[in-house]
């Protein structure tokens, strides 16, 4: 079976920059990191609409406008997790059909590397579900296409499975086993608590197994 591929250091709030070639660029990339884990996690508790830029600032132990040096507005900041999110998602499906023997070792990848996200970053998918309206019409058209080519991924792989099933049929599961993975590890949570990865992780790969192919 291929290898799975995994999440950056930073996960899927974003792309990470070019390796930092010194300490300054090096705490530079790391407070950008920071504000952006911060800022899922925040879009995600209480809306984009309820947060400000001096809440990003105080999570991360700097003052407001010193988020100014890393991102234009809190506009920028809202794309660059959901775009981030969105390429991250996509390369990996790239990879995975690159790398995998054949369709159902594809599938199989494909769900792991999806249960790897939903797990990881269950505050970018409530983001990514909940705010992609308060995208500019520019950045929400160019998150929009790189979802559906994540999606085309898995409705191809599953057409080299199922032949005799319409691509309708096809996509319609796919968005359906999104849904199941996406939904269960945030409402699994408990305040202050998340679930236990190896607990739901085999679950839920075989729900989305059998949801895809049943």
């Amino acid at each position: 079976m291929a290898s799975t591929p995994t999440s950056t250091t930073m996960g899927f709030t974003g792309e990470p920059p070019a390796a930092p070639r010194t300490d300054r660029e090096r705490q530079k990339a790391d407070r950008r990191a920071a504000i952006l884990t911060a800022a899922a996690r925040l879009f995600a508790e209480r809306g984009y609409a309820g947060v400000t830029i001096e809440d990003l600032g105080t999570a991360v132990g700097v003052s407001g406008p010193a988020v100014y040096r890393h991102f234009p507005g809190k506009s920028a900041v809202l794309a660059a997790i959901l775009e981030g999110a969105s390429r991250s998602l996509l390369d990996g499906a790239d990879r995975v059909r690159i790398e995998a023997p054949d369709a159902a070792s594809a599938l199989r990848a494909l769900i792991a590397f999806h249960v790897d996200f939903a797990l990881a970053d269950a505050d970018v998918i409530a983001v990514q579900d909940r705010e992609l309206e308060q995208l500019d019409p520019g950045v929400r058209h160019e998150v929009r296409s790189l979802q559906r080519r994540y999606v085309e991924h898995w409705v191809a792989t599953l057409a080299e499975l199922r032949p005799d099933r319409a691509e309708m049929e096809l996509r319609f599961r796919a968005h359906a086993a999104f849904g199941l993975l996406n939904s269960t590890p945030h409402s699994a949570r408990t305040p202050g608590r998340r679930p236990a990865d190896g607990a739901v992780r085999g679950i839920l790969e075989e729900m989305a197994w059998a949801s895809l192919l049943s």
